[in-house]
């Protein structure tokens, strides 16, 4: 039987599929093209979730390796569970989306489980491409242990989190965090996380159904890696699905949609992390394509997801 959307999630994608019937994607390579539609796709998806007024928020900056200026969206809520923090790297393919797009959607996971959390606003590929994107997260995440104490967070309960192309780039941030021993890490939580640079053939199976498509994906890492996408000299920093060591990382949560064109890649960092000795969760969410959370969050699937998520992070 060929796979299919999960009906409650067709039927909340059946008005934004409709809008867009005859609409002939940019080309592969077109990054402005897409930087544009994504962009204003998800804003308009960000408005329908609610502002979380009782959530507060809290701008700072982190100096870069470079000496450029990053900012960090400190979100915080009363009755907050004490100690713990997460380290949110946003979504967009490396080249679209910002911690203001995201705003409400972090806002969400804070207010629902009192947790505290801090986006890092990272520069896009392909003006900013690779080591730029995932040296802003660490630069973000060093100012997070270095101003731990006078935001009351524990160092040893500080989880990194990250969304598509953040997931990714938070299991990147893993791997880069163990090789230089900055913070005893807690957890990784990778939602629909983009891990490999070398997903870009369709998949006959999924292709006609991805909302998240082998063009865009061949134009996103295009844009961070430059001609570098694809070959043999790849750093896992960049893709950590090229990383030939797993041992040592946090404990991990993974989930991806069976729809999405990232499911195998998930699926087999999974199994990396297993055969490391890393302890790990696994989701694989049947008739779901990427970002079927944010498509459909009343959908039953997307629940089960969102609910799963707030555990995990609850945990940290």
């Amino acid at each position: 039987m060929a796979l299919s959307f999960d009906p409650d999630v067709a039927a909340a994608a059946a008005p934004i599929l409709a809008a867009h019937e005859g609409h002939v994607p940019p080309p592969a390579g077109d990054w402005q093209s897409r930087r544009t539609g994504f962009e204003m796709m998800l804003g308009e998806m960000a408005k329908a979730l609610p502002e979380y007024p009782e959530v507060a928020r809290q701008d700072f900056h982190a100096t870069a390796a470079d000496g450029s200026d990053i900012l960090l969206r400190w979100y915080t809520k009363d009755g907050h569970q004490p100690g713990s923090a997460i380290f949110y790297i946003h979504g967009g393919g490396m080249i679209m989306g910002s911690v203001e797009l995201f705003d409400r959607l972090v806002a969400r996971y804070v207010a629902h489980t009192n947790v505290r959390f801090l986006a890092v606003d990272y520069r896009l590929a392909p003006e900013n491409p690779h080591p730029t994107p995932i040296e802003d997260a660490f630069s973000g995440l060093k100012w997070l242990k270095d101003h731990a104490s006078e935001l009351n967070v524990d160092p040893a309960r500080i989880g990194v989190m990250g969304d598509s192309a953040g997931a990714g780039l938070a299991a990147a941030l893993a791997l880069l965090n163990r090789d230089r021993g900055c913070v005893d890490l807690a957890a990784q939580i990778l939602v629909q996380p983009m891990l490999d640079d070398r997903t870009v053939e369709p998949d006959p199976e999924i292709a006609g159904l991805a909302l998240w498509g082998y063009a865009d994906n061949s134009t996103g890492w295009g844009a961070l890696l430059g001609d570098a996408a694809g070959g043999p000299d790849v750093s896992p920093y960049a893709a950590p699905a090229r990383a030939t060591d797993l041992a040592g990382l946090p404990p991990a949560y993974l989930e991806v949609g069976e729809l999405d064109i990232f499911r195998d890649e998930v699926l087999a960092y999974a199994r990396g992390l297993t055969a490391a000795g890393v302890s790990t969760e696994l989701h694989l969410h049947r008739g779901s394509p990427h970002g079927f959370d944010v498509l459909a969050p009343d959908a039953p699937v997307s629940r089960r997801a969102i609910a799963d998520r707030f555990r995990a992070i609850t945990s940290v």
